[in-house]
Protein backbone atom coordinates (compact mmCIF):
# COMPACT_ATOMS: atom_id res chain seq x y z
CA UNK A 1 0.00 0.00 0.00
CA UNK A 2 1.44 3.41 -0.97
CA UNK A 3 0.99 6.28 1.46
CA UNK A 4 0.83 9.75 -0.09
CA UNK A 5 3.20 12.38 1.22
CA UNK A 6 1.64 15.10 3.35
CA UNK A 7 1.89 18.70 2.19
CA UNK A 8 4.54 19.36 4.86
CA UNK A 9 6.63 16.34 3.81
CA UNK A 10 6.36 17.29 0.15
CA UNK A 11 7.40 20.88 0.90
CA UNK A 12 10.40 19.62 2.91
CA UNK A 13 11.55 17.35 0.08
CA UNK A 14 11.12 20.13 -2.48
CA UNK A 15 13.05 22.56 -0.26
CA UNK A 16 15.87 20.02 0.12
CA UNK A 17 16.08 19.57 -3.64
CA UNK A 18 16.16 23.33 -4.21
CA UNK A 19 18.95 23.82 -1.65
CA UNK A 20 20.99 20.91 -3.01
CA UNK A 21 20.52 22.18 -6.55
CA UNK A 22 21.75 25.61 -5.49
CA UNK A 23 24.83 24.12 -3.83
CA UNK A 24 25.60 22.02 -6.89
CA UNK A 25 25.24 25.00 -9.22
CA UNK A 26 27.63 26.98 -7.03
CA UNK A 27 30.10 24.09 -6.95
CA UNK A 28 29.91 23.74 -10.74
CA UNK A 29 30.44 27.48 -11.18
CA UNK A 30 33.30 28.13 -8.75
CA UNK A 31 34.56 24.65 -7.66
CA UNK A 32 34.03 25.31 -3.94
CA UNK A 33 31.23 26.24 -1.58
CA UNK A 34 31.21 27.49 2.02
CA UNK A 35 28.26 26.44 4.19
CA UNK A 36 27.88 28.46 7.41
CA UNK A 37 26.87 26.40 10.43
CA UNK A 38 23.23 27.51 10.34
CA UNK A 39 22.82 26.30 6.76
CA UNK A 40 24.72 23.07 7.42
CA UNK A 41 22.51 22.31 10.42
CA UNK A 42 19.38 22.96 8.37
CA UNK A 43 20.51 20.62 5.57
CA UNK A 44 21.51 17.85 7.99
CA UNK A 45 18.26 18.01 9.95
CA UNK A 46 15.99 18.30 6.92
CA UNK A 47 17.02 14.86 5.74
CA UNK A 48 16.82 13.37 9.26
CA UNK A 49 15.35 15.26 12.24
CA UNK A 50 17.59 13.13 14.50
CA UNK A 51 20.65 13.66 12.32
CA UNK A 52 22.62 15.35 15.11
CA UNK A 53 21.26 13.27 17.99
CA UNK A 54 24.73 12.12 19.09
CA UNK A 55 26.47 15.47 18.53
CA UNK A 56 27.83 15.66 22.09
CA UNK A 57 29.45 12.22 21.85
CA UNK A 58 30.62 12.97 18.30
CA UNK A 59 32.33 16.18 19.41
CA UNK A 60 33.79 14.53 22.51
CA UNK A 61 35.33 11.73 20.42
CA UNK A 62 38.05 14.17 19.32
CA UNK A 63 39.37 13.90 22.88
CA UNK A 64 40.31 10.29 22.16
CA UNK A 65 42.37 10.56 18.97
CA UNK A 66 45.83 9.01 18.59
CA UNK A 67 49.15 10.67 17.86
CA UNK A 68 49.98 10.87 14.14
CA UNK A 69 53.29 8.99 13.97
CA UNK A 70 53.89 9.65 10.27
CA UNK A 71 54.93 13.30 10.50
CA UNK A 72 58.12 13.64 8.45
CA UNK A 73 58.73 17.08 9.96
CA UNK A 74 59.00 15.47 13.42
CA UNK A 75 55.98 17.39 14.66
CA UNK A 76 53.83 16.10 17.52
CA UNK A 77 51.02 18.62 17.03
CA UNK A 78 48.62 16.36 15.06
CA UNK A 79 46.32 13.59 16.28
CA UNK A 80 43.97 11.60 14.06
CA UNK A 81 41.77 8.56 13.43
CA UNK A 82 40.76 7.21 10.02
CA UNK A 83 38.07 5.10 8.35
CA UNK A 84 37.26 3.85 4.84
CA UNK A 85 33.74 3.74 3.39
CA UNK A 86 32.00 3.42 0.05
CA UNK A 87 28.78 4.59 -1.57
CA UNK A 88 26.83 3.56 -4.64
CA UNK A 89 25.90 6.06 -7.37
CA UNK A 90 23.41 8.69 -6.15
CA UNK A 91 23.06 6.94 -2.76
CA UNK A 92 22.37 9.02 0.37
CA UNK A 93 24.17 6.59 2.68
CA UNK A 94 27.74 5.32 2.91
CA UNK A 95 28.72 1.90 4.20
CA UNK A 96 31.82 1.11 6.22
CA UNK A 97 34.53 -0.98 4.57
CA UNK A 98 37.29 -3.08 6.13
CA UNK A 99 39.88 -0.88 7.80
CA UNK A 100 42.84 -0.14 5.57
CA UNK A 101 45.83 2.22 5.44
CA UNK A 102 45.73 5.72 4.04
CA UNK A 103 47.98 6.36 1.04
CA UNK A 104 48.94 9.46 -0.91
CA UNK A 105 51.66 9.68 -3.52
CA UNK A 106 54.48 12.19 -3.10
CA UNK A 107 52.99 14.05 -6.05
CA UNK A 108 50.14 15.15 -3.77
CA UNK A 109 51.87 15.01 -0.39
CA UNK A 110 55.61 15.64 -0.72
CA UNK A 111 56.05 15.67 3.07
CA UNK A 112 54.25 12.54 4.29
CA UNK A 113 53.31 10.75 1.05
CA UNK A 114 54.80 7.71 -0.61
CA UNK A 115 54.12 5.29 2.26
CA UNK A 116 51.06 3.41 3.49
CA UNK A 117 50.07 5.15 6.72
CA UNK A 118 48.31 2.89 9.20
CA UNK A 119 46.13 4.96 11.53
CA UNK A 120 43.87 3.71 14.28
CA UNK A 121 40.23 3.35 13.17
CA UNK A 122 37.41 5.72 14.02
CA UNK A 123 35.29 4.08 16.71
CA UNK A 124 32.23 2.27 15.32
CA UNK A 125 29.78 4.10 17.56
CA UNK A 126 31.02 7.39 16.06
CA UNK A 127 31.43 6.17 12.46
CA UNK A 128 27.94 4.63 12.41
CA UNK A 129 26.35 7.27 14.62
CA UNK A 130 23.77 9.84 13.59
CA UNK A 131 26.06 12.84 13.10
CA UNK A 132 28.74 11.10 11.04
CA UNK A 133 26.14 9.38 8.88
CA UNK A 134 24.29 12.66 8.34
CA UNK A 135 27.45 14.45 7.22
CA UNK A 136 28.39 11.52 4.97
CA UNK A 137 24.86 11.64 3.58
CA UNK A 138 25.21 15.34 2.79
CA UNK A 139 28.47 14.66 0.94
CA UNK A 140 26.87 11.80 -0.98
CA UNK A 141 23.89 14.00 -1.89
CA UNK A 142 25.92 16.95 -3.20
CA UNK A 143 28.73 15.04 -4.90
CA UNK A 144 26.26 12.44 -6.18
CA UNK A 145 24.37 15.18 -8.00
CA UNK A 146 27.60 16.48 -9.51
CA UNK A 147 28.67 12.98 -10.61
CA UNK A 148 25.48 10.87 -10.55
CA UNK A 149 26.91 7.64 -11.98
CA UNK A 150 29.97 7.43 -9.75
CA UNK A 151 30.80 4.68 -7.27
CA UNK A 152 32.58 6.41 -4.39
CA UNK A 153 35.62 5.43 -2.33
CA UNK A 154 35.32 7.58 0.79
CA UNK A 155 37.85 8.21 3.53
CA UNK A 156 36.99 9.87 6.82
CA UNK A 157 39.64 11.58 8.95
CA UNK A 158 39.26 12.96 12.44
CA UNK A 159 42.00 15.59 12.91
CA UNK A 160 43.09 17.50 15.98
CA UNK A 161 45.80 20.15 15.54
CA UNK A 162 47.32 21.41 18.78
CA UNK A 163 49.11 24.68 19.55
CA UNK A 164 51.00 24.56 22.84
CA UNK A 165 54.11 25.92 24.56
CA UNK A 166 54.00 28.91 22.19
CA UNK A 167 54.58 26.55 19.25
CA UNK A 168 52.39 26.74 16.14
CA UNK A 169 50.30 23.80 14.96
CA UNK A 170 50.16 23.14 11.22
CA UNK A 171 46.85 21.90 9.79
CA UNK A 172 48.52 21.40 6.38
CA UNK A 173 52.25 20.86 6.99
CA UNK A 174 52.68 19.79 3.35
CA UNK A 175 51.74 23.31 2.21
CA UNK A 176 49.26 24.29 -0.50
CA UNK A 177 48.23 21.05 -2.17
CA UNK A 178 45.60 18.76 -3.65
CA UNK A 179 44.69 15.48 -1.97
CA UNK A 180 44.51 13.50 -5.23
CA UNK A 181 40.78 12.77 -4.91
CA UNK A 182 37.71 14.27 -6.55
CA UNK A 183 35.81 16.09 -3.81
CA UNK A 184 36.47 17.15 -0.21
CA UNK A 185 34.15 18.01 2.65
CA UNK A 186 35.81 19.82 5.57
CA UNK A 187 33.76 20.42 8.72
CA UNK A 188 34.71 22.35 11.83
CA UNK A 189 33.90 20.35 14.96
CA UNK A 190 35.42 22.57 17.63
CA UNK A 191 37.98 25.35 17.85
CA UNK A 192 39.42 26.47 21.19
CA UNK A 193 41.91 29.18 22.24
CA UNK A 194 43.31 29.78 18.75
CA UNK A 195 44.19 32.53 16.33
CA UNK A 196 44.71 32.05 12.58
CA UNK A 197 43.83 28.78 10.84
CA UNK A 198 42.45 30.38 7.68
CA UNK A 199 41.58 28.07 4.79
CA UNK A 200 43.16 29.26 1.54
CA UNK A 201 42.00 28.09 -1.89
CA UNK A 202 43.96 28.42 -5.15
CA UNK A 203 43.33 27.47 -8.75
CA UNK A 204 45.60 25.06 -10.62
CA UNK A 205 47.84 27.99 -11.63
CA UNK A 206 48.29 28.81 -7.91
CA UNK A 207 46.25 32.00 -8.20
CA UNK A 208 44.26 32.83 -5.03
CA UNK A 209 40.54 32.02 -5.21
CA UNK A 210 39.23 32.47 -1.67
CA UNK A 211 40.21 32.70 1.98
CA UNK A 212 37.95 32.01 4.97
CA UNK A 213 38.13 30.61 8.49
CA UNK A 214 36.04 27.67 9.61
CA UNK A 215 35.29 28.87 13.13
CA UNK A 216 31.90 27.62 14.35
CA UNK A 217 30.97 23.98 14.87
CA UNK A 218 29.26 22.70 11.67
CA UNK A 219 30.90 25.28 9.39
CA UNK A 220 31.53 23.25 6.21
CA UNK A 221 33.62 23.79 3.09
CA UNK A 222 33.02 21.72 -0.07
CA UNK A 223 35.90 21.64 -2.56
CA UNK A 224 36.45 20.17 -6.03
CA UNK A 225 39.90 18.67 -5.40
CA UNK A 226 40.51 18.09 -9.10
CA UNK A 227 40.46 21.83 -9.79
CA UNK A 228 41.32 23.51 -6.48
CA UNK A 229 44.40 23.49 -4.26
CA UNK A 230 43.95 24.13 -0.56
CA UNK A 231 45.91 24.88 2.57
CA UNK A 232 45.32 26.15 6.12
CA UNK A 233 47.52 28.71 7.83
CA UNK A 234 49.30 27.63 11.06
CA UNK A 235 47.39 28.11 14.30
CA UNK A 236 48.71 29.70 17.49
CA UNK A 237 47.46 30.01 21.07
CA UNK A 238 45.27 32.99 21.82
CA UNK A 239 46.08 32.69 25.54
CA UNK A 240 49.69 31.43 25.83
CA UNK A 241 48.86 29.86 29.18
CA UNK A 242 46.35 27.41 27.69
CA UNK A 243 46.60 24.81 24.94
CA UNK A 244 44.79 25.58 21.70
CA UNK A 245 43.02 22.93 19.61
CA UNK A 246 41.46 22.75 16.15
CA UNK A 247 39.15 19.74 15.63
CA UNK A 248 38.07 19.02 12.05
CA UNK A 249 36.35 16.22 10.16
CA UNK A 250 37.65 15.67 6.63
CA UNK A 251 35.77 13.48 4.14
CA UNK A 252 37.37 12.69 0.78
CA UNK A 253 35.41 11.26 -2.16
CA UNK A 254 37.29 9.49 -4.95
CA UNK A 255 35.87 7.56 -7.90
CA UNK A 256 36.24 3.81 -7.49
Amino acid sequence: MTTALSATQLHTLQNQDIQLETLCQRMARQDFCLLPAQLSRSLLLQHDPDGLADWTAFQDSWNHLQQDKFMADGGSYRQRLHATLSAEPSARRARAEAHQPHYQSRQYNPLNGGVARHFEPIRNEILLGATMQSVLGLGCAVFGKLAPYTHWHIEAHQFRIEARNRQHGKPTPEGIHRDGVHFLLMMMVRRSNLVNGATELYDLEHQPMAEFTLSDPLDIALVNDERVLHGVTPVAQLDPGREGTRDVLLLSFRRR
